[in-house]
């Protein structure tokens, strides 16, 4: 909005009208104004302070996931290597030793797959009424098969029954010269794992114990239905000499603290050593996280020193309870001990905390000393970890102790939603504030111009009483 005051010199009056209505006016506005200034350089701050808290919160507490993930375990006491991954590939539990292994894979385990006679009419194909069936090993599961369905609706239920799909076992059409047959297969590998398929549907029964499309064997024909190529077999493998046999090419009870992944035949050596460098890196991975929340905070809450030390410019936070109570979070399961037998508190690795910074230390030296002399390898998992299935490891106490603050609807967002309507409300006092000054500098504008053009008038009149009186005077003495 342009602003009414008039510049220059009031013509009636010679007053700088304009000056004096804008010092009326910024006299008036300054208190407010700066009220609402200090509130919105304040508010600001705040928000972008928030913001880079919130940020430093969930990036700490995505490492805190990752370092506690089940799936890939971060804190391994011990790693084992394979000289041939093509062949066997091996991972170590915490309760593995050292040592080596010659691992022979002569043959792996399968699975069944089954496949019915061919339908020569294809996937809609008109299937019988009845009951469908379906026995792996000792267990059978009954499929009701309705009037009109067909080779695909056959195949769609058997996908879609929960106790089939719970069990491993499912269906698909599979198409040749002869035409459409329902081929059944499942994930559990090993002898006794064979599919057949009886029931009253006599034109998918299927005898699991008949196979067909075998290397060398009778050609397929449209009547053709069995285990395709071969029966399900165990796997067969040794280890150092020793002849062994598996259901399943994953094989976790033959070496004690060692699985072994059977991938194809041949012969690969497995060794089993203590994990430090694996270790190493996850705890330094655990304490850059620490100290990058820590640091972060400090910056946001440590004003900006002279060369005197004295405060000059206040960080975004100076003076905010919320950072300092994280800080206090997340420093309390530091302290506590942990759930391990030997391997107790985070000083027995090296681990401790700076007592001017707040941030953690980490000493490779006394790490290396941990592992080695003390043979403390086998319980950092559980420092970190806890117990299976419980929260009592480091990692977990972690979460829990920055949840109140980083979660959905925690503090951190109940925080940014307060600054955000105060930053709304700063906004409408902004505006509110620039109506009513825009409203008084009109008023005050149009009340000098008015003063001005009376001084005007009253000078004119002045003037015009004036010369007359000289006229008067001058007539008077001509006389």
């Amino acid at each position: 909005m342009a602003s009414p005051i008039l510049p220059g010199t009031g013509l009636g009056s010679g007053l700088d009208t304009g000056a004096i209505v804008k010092a009326l006016v910024n006299a008036d506005k300054a208190a407010k104004q700066g009220q609402i200034d200090r509130g919105t350089a304040t508010n600001t701050a705040s928000i972008s302070g928030i913001g880079t808290l919130k940020s430093l919160m969930a990036a700490f507490k995505n490492t805190m996931k990752d370092l506690a993930s089940t799936t890939t375990p971060q804190f391994q006491g011990f790693a084992a290597t394979s000289s041939d991954v093509k062949i066997v590939g091996a991972t170590a539990s915490n309760s593995a030793v050292n040592g080596s292994y010659v691992v022979k894979v002569d043959n792996l385990a399968t699975s069944s797959k089954v496949t019915s006679a061919a339908f020569a009419g294809g996937t809609t194909s008109p299937i019988t009424a009845g009951t469908l069936s379906i026995t792996q090993g000792a267990s059978t599961y009954n499929l009701d098969v309705k009037a009109g369905a067909t080779l695909q609706s056959v195949r769609d239920s058997i996908n879609a029954d929960a106790s089939l799909k719970g069990a491993g076992i499912s269906a698909n059409i599979v198409t040749d010269s002869f035409g459409s047959r329902l081929v059944l297969g499942s994930t559990n590998t090993g002898a006794g794992s064979d599919i057949s398929v009886g029931g009253d549907i006599s034109e998918l029964t299927i005898d699991g114990s008949n196979v067909v499309g075998a290397s060398g064997g009778p050609a397929m024909t449209a009547t053709s239905a069995g285990s395709i190529g071969a029966v399900a077999i165990d796997a067969k493998f040794s280890i150092d000499g020793m002849a062994l046999t598996s259901k399943s090419n994953t094989v976790d009870k033959s070496v004690s603290g060692l699985t072994l992944n059977l991938v194809a035949t041949g012969t690969s050596t497995v060794s089993v050593a203590g994990n430090n460098d694996g270790l190493k890196a996850s705890i330094q991975k655990f304490v850059d996280a620490y100290n990058a929340l820590a640091n972060g905070i400090t910056k946001l809450t440590k004003p900006s020193l002279d060369d005197d030390g004295n405060p000059t410019v206040a960080a975004a936070l100076t003076g905010d309870a919320l950072p300092r109570s994280i800080l206090s979070a997340i420093r309390g399961p530091l302290s506590e001990t942990g759930a391990g037998d030997k391997l107790t508190v985070l000083a027995q690795l090296g681990i401790t905390t700076d007592q001017k910074t707040g941030a953690l230390n980490f000493d490779s030296a006394k790490f290396t000393s941990a592992m080695n002399d003390k043979k403390l390898g086998g319980e950092v998992q559980k420092m970190f970890a806890g117990d299976a299935g419980s929260d009592n490891g480091l990692l977990a106490r972690m979460q829990k102790a920055i949840a109140p603050f980083s979660d959905v609807g925690g503090v951190l967002d109940q925080r940014t939603t307060s600054l955000n309507k105060t930053k709304t409300k700063l906004g409408n006092d902004q505006a509110a504030l620039d109506r009513r000054i825009d409203t008084l500098t009109a008023v005050l504008t149009k009340k000098y111009n008015d003063m001005d053009a009376l001084v005007g008038k009253l000078k004119a009149t002045a003037s015009n009483i004036t010369s007359m009186f000289e006229a008067m005077a001058a007539q008077q003495k001509n006389s």
